[in-house]
């Protein structure tokens, strides 16, 4: 009878802990801190004036590039958006998420390939000007939208970042529009390649507006061509340029985390699954805003304060759900 009632007040027992660790991680999960989502309006805003687009691709191999245009309602001509990818991501679904975000704000896109594997690095520039140039005459053809020249920005990351600055530095003697805005994120390369990969950026007009990021924790290329650019780039008024450090931030679940593939927003269809991964707060706050504000500064002369001049509405990253603010951005024009 003792062992009987031994076991019942054991069970019991362990109901009853049981019982207290569902309560206690229920109410962690209710009171779990998460990030800020994307806002509803302004630069890295949801407020998206086209609501599709259509993708298109030409050429093959290093001299392939693709379009995105857009669609409902479809403009009869547009902005540019020349985007540059990081080494080795030759796909535009590595950055979907952001590319649909730029075409969706009215913008044409074009993504050189501008690479394959054996491809010299001296040779990616050049590779991204003839893709652009091939791009432009395209979309002066047949349905297309057509492309609005005097409205021209240059987006580029790591490798990318790199080739984005030498476009601009070359687009008057390559015979490519002159881009009015280029932003940088984390631009840079390897040490071998150092020598090879940027070109005299003393040739940028003095009337861009140039932004360059650099991630704290990014451990491939760090900061120093972001800052090189800015220091560089002596003709271009401080005013109109700025070296920006983003800040990892462990406050909440899940981590925002400013490494190396930061700008990665990956794009995954299977079937008639689509899912869109690591896209985040510092998306939507960081890269995305400074862009947004960056362009639009250039082409509308409007929200030049989210994208220079170490303004608060440009250094802002949002507010975590118990109202923590997320590590704002530092900002400088003298790195």
């Amino acid at each position: 009878m003792k062992g009987k009632k031994f076991f019942t007040i054991s069970v019991l027992f362990f109901i009853i802990i049981m019982i207290i660790l569902s309560i206690s991680f229920a109410s962690a999960e209710n009171q779990m801190i998460t990030a800020p989502g994307q806002p509803a309006s302004g630069p890295g805003g949801a407020d998206y004036p086209c609501k599709g687009f259509v993708k298109s691709s030409y050429g093959v191999g290093a001299y392939k590039y693709w379009i995105y245009e857009p669609t409902s309602p479809q403009p009869a001509s547009a902005p540019v958006i020349i985007f540059n990818h990081g080494f080795g991501a030759i796909y535009p679904e590595f950055y979907q998420g952001w590319i649909e975000h730029l075409v969706k704000k009215g913008n044409i896109v074009i993504y050189p390939q501008y690479q394959e594997i054996i491809t010299p690095s001296e040779d990616f520039t050049p590779n991204a000007v003839n893709a652009v140039k091939n791009a432009l005459k395209e979309l002066e053809t047949g349905s297309h939208v057509r492309p609005q020249l005097d409205k021209i920005a240059i987006v580029g990351h790591s490798a990318g970042g790199i080739i984005s600055i030498n476009m601009a530095a070359l687009a008057s003697s390559q015979g490519l529009p002159q881009p009015k805005a280029v932003f940088c994120v984390e631009p840079g390369t390897d040490e071998s390649r150092k020598n090879k990969s940027m070109v005299n950026i003393s040739e940028v007009p003095s009337n861009t507006l140039i932004l360059t990021l650099a991630g704290v924790d990014d451990g491939i290329v760090g900061s120093e061509f972001s800052k090189t650019i800015i220091r560089d780039t002596t003709q271009v008024p401080l005013e109109n340029k700025d070296y920006v450090l983003m800040f990892s931030d462990y406050h909440g679940t899940p981590s925002l985390i400013a490494d190396h593939i930061l700008p990665l927003s990956v794009h995954i269809e299977f079937f008639n699954f689509n899912l869109t991964l690591m896209t985040n707060t510092l998306d939507f706050y960081g890269i995305w805003k400074l862009f947004d504000g960056l362009y639009e500064a250039a082409f509308y002369n409007r929200n030049q304060e989210y994208a220079l001049g170490n303004t608060s509405q440009q250094r802002y990253m949002g507010l975590w759900s118990d109202g923590t603010p997320v590590k704002e951005l530092m900002v400088t024009n003298n790195p």
